[in-house]
């Protein structure tokens, strides 16, 4: 026996970049001491306040503050830019930067992203996920929760040795990356499907993630949206318990 609310939710689902996995902002300064680069020079910041922004009362996660941020993940955000594409322009200026060829000569953006991801996630895949978002999943699972990982570009915008190293198959119980099926959040066939494999239906699902237009999708085919803020994340965790039914974190 799980103890577990009859009446809560019937599964857990989750966008993986951010929620899960550290998003590319949280490991620029690192990244550039690594490879010797001046300070600041990777200067994308997506929701963060740019790296020495000296404004008063500038903190992490206030959305009026967006004029002196990203722009361009401000776009993003606001559904008139594809996270693809706002990936491929920094890959551009990571090989500019790195004195390389722009995107090698492919035109389609992925070799830049790919080779921009592999100087930022550096290390143990392991390593760079989120402890909170961790224990949501095993706690999810311990408590009787089938648990998905729902993602759009795991596999196109990271190097095959560190999508192996991740091990995804010890974390959930279905990977969906629509990178490979051929269908991108926010299409309604991709929530339906991660829940036709987790065997519930959409309307029993808490899903995760930290793009509105993809929260749209999953309420539009009747999931519970969480948005997950990546600047401060653990309040979707324990918000995302709570509608589960999962006990709390132990403290």
């Amino acid at each position: 026996m799980s103890g577990r609310d009859p009446r809560a939710a019937g599964a857990l689902v989750l966008d993986f970049g951010g929620p899960v996995l550290l998003t590319p902002f949280e490991l620029t300064a690192t990244a550039e001491q690594r490879l010797g680069l001046p300070a600041g020079r990777l200067a994308f910041s997506g929701p963060f306040p740019p790296r020495g922004c000296a404004i008063p009362g500038l903190e992490a996660g206030d959305g009026t503050s967006s004029a002196v941020r990203d722009t361009e993940w401000q776009e993003v955000l606001g559904g008139r830019l594809s996270e693809r594409a706002y990936w491929a322009r920094r890959g551009d200026e990571f090989a500019v930067a790195m004195g390389g060829p722009v995107d090698g000569g492919q035109g389609d953006g992925t070799s830049g992203i790919k080779a921009l991801m592999a100087a930022l996630f550096h290390g143990p895949p392991r390593g760079l996920l989120r402890p909170g978002a961790l224990a949501l999943m095993r706690d999810a699972r311990a408590a009787g929760l089938p648990v998905g990982i729902l993602t759009n570009d795991l596999r196109l915008f990271q190097p095959a040795d560190f999508v192996a190293g991740l091990a995804l198959g010890e974390l959930a119980d279905d990977v969906i990356d629509g990178s490979v099926e051929g269908i991108m959040k926010p299409d309604p066939r991709i929530y339906r499907l991660s829940a036709a494999r987790l065997g519930v239906a959409c309307e029993d699902v808490v899903f995760l993630d930290d793009q509105p237009v993809n929260l749209a999708g999953a309420e539009a085919v009747g999931m519970t949206a969480v948005p997950v803020d990546v600047t401060s994340p653990q309040t979707a965790f324990d918000r995302a318990r709570a509608l589960a039914g999962i006990p709390p974190a132990a403290s």
